[in-house]
């Protein structure tokens, strides 16, 4: 915002340029070039008053430098005049067709939101003593939802959740989105334990495959992460289905990967042959926090190609707020993580991510 405001300036600092240099120079020197370029810079950055006053302010200047050098005739005058007003309103028209460009991106992000927020809608930021934080951080700004799935939800069983990404991308990965969230909505309240409700989302995706036909109905698959807190948050259970692991940050600031404790692939492959989904089971003390995210951050690589590291990263991420005097909450631990896979890629997103922080706060639970 600090170098738009910045950027403001350009058109007038040609001008003023231009003057310099006019008088600068002999007098067979004209800096009438540079004034036409003042409304050509100003049209991307000014509004239509500011194009409009540039181009006057533009027309004032030189003629008022072509009166000094006692220039001004049909040649370097008039005709200089008259270009600088073409150009003007060429400036006009070009800033006009970006406004419309600008408009139309403007009313795409706001569909693409409220698609977001329709097929992925953000969990609640608490469930009992449960706190929750998530984000999602689209590959592309226009496509603010992809293949990467989230969902939190409060079940007769504890609360459970499921992290995944879907294969492909497109309406295709939208449509399979849906489909998962849908089946673990209705699963979770239904299934007794964790391995009904993995069996219920693999019945599900394969029906969604089945519907699809074609490549999807053979290649479709999800790689998920189903977690579910015991009633009292002391413990956490956690199928992973061919899915980055999550990471336990404890109230030390250590950090643990809870990695499965025997490999499963991913979801919707059944067909291909049947496999348990083995349940690990975690302490999850006071104070800490169980870091979930997707591939677009495991697979975030640097210049080097080195790939990034959660795990190693959010100990000293969050340390190191804590010791400036902030607050590690779930919503700020992701925004730090965000942060830093964005440095660490110097700003190529490269995948979605989808990020869900739950924390268990320290003390013993209040009613």
């Amino acid at each position: 915002m600090v170098q738009l405001r910045r950027a403001k300036w350009i058109p007038a600092g040609v001008v003023v340029l231009a003057v310099v240099l006019d008088l600068v120079t002999p007098t067979d020197v004209t800096s009438a070039p540079l004034l036409i370029a003042a409304p050509v810079a100003a049209a991307p950055l000014l509004s239509l008053r500011g194009i409009i006053a540039i181009g006057a302010l533009a027309m004032i200047v030189h003629a008022g430098l072509a009166w000094v050098d006692d220039t001004f005739g049909w040649q370097r005058g008039i005709a200089n005049q008259l270009t600088l007003l073409a150009v003007t309103v060429l400036a006009v028209l070009i800033n006009r067709a970006l406004e419309g460009r600008d408009a139309r991106a403007r009313r795409a992000r706001y569909v693409a939101a409220v698609a977001q927020s329709a097929v992925l809608p953000r969990p609640p930021s608490r469930i009992g003593e449960l706190m929750i934080a998530a984000r999602y951080v689209p590959a592309e700004d226009e496509a603010m939802i992809g293949g990467d799935l989230y969902v939190v939800q409060d079940t007769p069983h504890g609360v459970r959740v499921m992290v995944g990404d879907v294969r492909g991308k497109g309406l295709g990965a939208v449509s399979a989105v849906c489909a998962d969230l849908g089946a673990f909505r209705y699963a979770a309240d239904e299934a007794e334990d964790l391995p009904g409700l993995v069996a219920a989302l693999e019945r599900a995706l394969l029906r969604e495959g089945g519907r699809r036909g074609g490549q999807e109905q053979e290649e479709g698959f999800t790689t998920a992460l189903i977690v579910e807190f015991a009633e009292d948050l002391g413990a956490v259970r956690v199928v992973n289905r061919g899915h980055p692991p999550p990471v336990l940050l404890d109230a030390d600031g250590g950090a643990t990967v809870l990695e499965p404790s025997e490999e499963a692939p991913p979801l919707g492959m059944s067909a291909l042959g049947a496999w348990a989904s083995p349940v690990d089971t975690f302490p999850f003390p006071p104070g800490a926090t169980l870091i979930c995210f997707t591939d677009g951050v495991t697979e975030a690589r640097d210049e080097s190609g080195t790939f990034y590291d959660a795990s190693v990263r959010l100990p000293f991420l969050t340390g190191h707020r804590a010791t400036a005097g902030a607050r590690a909450t779930p919503a700020r631990t992701l925004h730090l993580l965000i942060e830093d896979v964005a440095h660490h890629t110097g700003g190529r997103i490269q995948d979605d991510q989808a990020l869900l922080a739950l924390h268990r706060p320290p003390g013993p639970p209040h009613a």
